[in-house]
């Protein structure tokens, strides 16, 4: 294991009769990272995050905790997770500080200082001593997360966390996620469906379709290397854009659109395209690049998987 690394998957499987779930994971993730497990729903995301934290047996794998096997010493590699999975369950008589006192007392050498830390961290300072039941859904969120990392856990797993969050939520926690992947160097595991989330939450993500690992991708990488990008030119007349566009068109394949001319171009290739269409006597009216988003990219991915 590298010393980097603290969330181990080795061929992680998962069968119920006849049926995979999840077939031969191996996954890689290390401290300080959001990581994302994306696919559809029904992919298994949410059966690999309950092998991980021992809800569920595996078939057949291993998982590795900061190096323990979650199958030969698991209450050592169960100290070193912490996680929500489905909706945080909270004591909603009792308030958000009595709540983190109670889940303290299931750890060894949670202080009053790491409780008051926590709270701080998840922005709850000025509602902890109100009942719970008086939280919103994205306070309860909150106060979830500060309960899982009380003990200063390797690994923070959250399962569908932005589910029933408003948009205001889902960047608040968002934000706390990525902090707390900075500042206590946690590696943080996000399973969603929400393309556009993930886009925005993670560093990298694994997409899963039928249980399978289809790629692990750097989104980082994506956003800043992507070699194609969706050109949009605005134009007077798209049949006119269109013929002018002749020369590179195997190269680039325009084609008429509601917004105008589309073509995939790298960024080298605008000034080509609107020196075509200027010679033309095009008039351009306006020319927009844009990356393919996750949402592109999954798309393509799980639709070649499909046909294969």
């Amino acid at each position: 294991m590298q010393e980097n690394t603290v969330l181990q998957l080795r061929n992680v499987t998962k069968k119920i009769g006849s049926r995979t779930i999840v077939d031969h994971l191996t996954i890689d993730i290390p401290r300080g990272e959001v990581f994302g497990l994306l696919g559809p729903n029904g992919a298994g995301k949410t059966t690999t995050i309950r092998m991980i934290v021992g809800l569920i047996s595996m078939t057949e794998g291993e998982v590795y905790i900061n190096g323990t096997s979650v199958k030969q010493n698991f209450e050592l590699a169960m100290s070193q997770i912490g996680a929500i999975v489905e909706n945080p369950e909270m004591y909603k008589f009792l308030t958000g500080y009595q709540n983190l006192v109670h889940f303290a007392r299931m750890h060894e050498g949670v202080t009053k200082e790491r409780i008051d830390e926590v709270i701080e961290l998840v922005g709850l300072k000025n509602r902890i001593h109100e009942k719970v039941k008086r939280y919103s859904l994205g306070m309860r969120q909150r106060l979830g997360v500060a309960q899982a990392i009380l003990h200063k856990p390797k690994v923070l797993i959250l399962d569908e966390p932005t589910n029933g969050l408003d948009p205001a939520g889902i960047r608040e926690l968002r934000d706390y996620l990525r902090q707390l992947s900075q500042d206590e160097g946690i590696a943080v595991v996000v399973s969603s469906h929400l393309l556009s989330e993930m886009e925005l939450m993670c560093d990298r993500v694994a997409i899963i379709q039928n249980g399978k690992l289809i790629d692990v991708r750097s989104l980082v990488e994506a956003k800043s290397t992507a070699a194609l990008k969706r050109v949009i030119v605005e134009v007077d007349s798209v049949e006119a854009a269109l013929q002018a566009l002749t020369p590179i068109a195997e190269k680039t394949s325009p084609a008429i659109t509601s917004e105008g001319i589309e073509l995939q171009a790298e960024r080298e290739q605008i000034p080509e395209i609107t020196a075509l269409l200027v010679h033309a006597g095009v008039k351009i009216y306006s020319v927009r690049s844009m990356n393919k988003s996750l949402e592109d990219q999954f798309l393509e991915m799980t639709r070649s998987e499909q046909i294969v």
